[in-house]
């Protein structure tokens, strides 16, 4: 059974509040999972059927009558969240990453739908429902304490933590205030050097000494911002060939980002502001 499931919104920075429940986000992909007839059947969050890429999660020892929601992730060697070796799990059987599904809620117990049950409910029921073990276990969470929590989350160069309304309900296939995400963005300031052709998407570059480097695609820009680009960059175009356009390298702003990925690339930059 697939259940479209509830989203979060964002929020910029973190809040005190112990009406609130705080968990790490975590890296990876949102992976729902349902047991009905004594069959385990596992979903992404667009209802792409994904059962029979994830074998070692068909023999979990849970009720039936189950739908969870949580997180599949995979980690490096420090324990973190990888979510490129995720990527390569997802993309191919042959892939020998092992997974771990962090659940963090129960959408059906004992066969009943439980969304009308406030979060911390939900929590207790999932207690009995997950016992931990090396490719499943339950997402930690405390009230409140969210500031600290962010701080070390910064500090250990993590994702971002969630915040969560403590008597929320469950909302099927909506996004609501009270579930929250606060991203642990990382910033620098980058070039553009090029505009794609098929979908709006800017190349970036990274100075670095006397080198540029390549620093991806940001497709995440304002509109008053891609107004101003585009009012300027034909004056700076230097050449193209069926994907892009090239630019002159003189059109510098600040971009924020979640994390280098192995290649050296910023992962999903998007605009902050330009710099004169």
């Amino acid at each position: 059974m697939f259940i479209s499931p509830m989203l979060l919104h964002k929020s910029e920075h973190p809040f005190e509040d112990e009406d609130f429940i705080t968990e790490l986000k975590l890296d990876g992909i949102r992976l729902i999972l349902s047991k009905f007839n004594n069959k385990i059947r596992l979903y992404t969050r667009h209802k792409n059927e994904v059962t029979n890429m994830f074998p070692e999660l068909l023999q979990l020892d849970i009720p039936n009558g189950t739908v969870l929601d949580g997180e599949i992730i995979v980690t490096d060697q420090q324990g973190k969240p990888d979510f490129e070796a995720m990527m390569e799990r997802f993309q191919s059987k042959k892939s020998e990453h092992a997974i771990q599904y962090c659940v963090f809620d129960v959408i059906y117990h004992n066969g009943q739908k439980i969304t009308q049950l406030p979060l911390y409910e939900r929590k207790e029921l999932l207690e009995e429902t997950v016992v931990d073990s090396n490719v499943i276990c339950k997402v930690q969470w405390m009230y409140g304490n969210s500031l600290a929590y962010f701080e070390l989350v910064k500090q250990q160069g993590l994702e971002g933590i969630v915040q969560k309304k403590a008597n929320s309900k469950y909302q099927i296939n909506k996004r609501s205030n009270d579930w929250l995400k606060v991203i642990n963005y990382q910033y620098t300031d980058a070039v553009i050097t090029g505009l794609r052709k098929d979908e709006f998407g800017l190349l970036l570059g990274i100075e670095e000494g006397n080198q540029l480097k390549p620093g991806g695609i940001m497709e995440f820009v304002t509109p008053a911002a891609r107004k101003q680009f585009y009012s300027q960059y034909q004056d700076l175009i230097v050449g193209e060939n069926k994907q892009f356009i090239y630019l002159d390298p003189k059109i510098k702003c600040k971009v924020k980002f979640r994390n280098y990925t192995k290649a050296g690339l910023l992962r999903i930059p998007s605009f902050v502001e330009y710099i004169s």
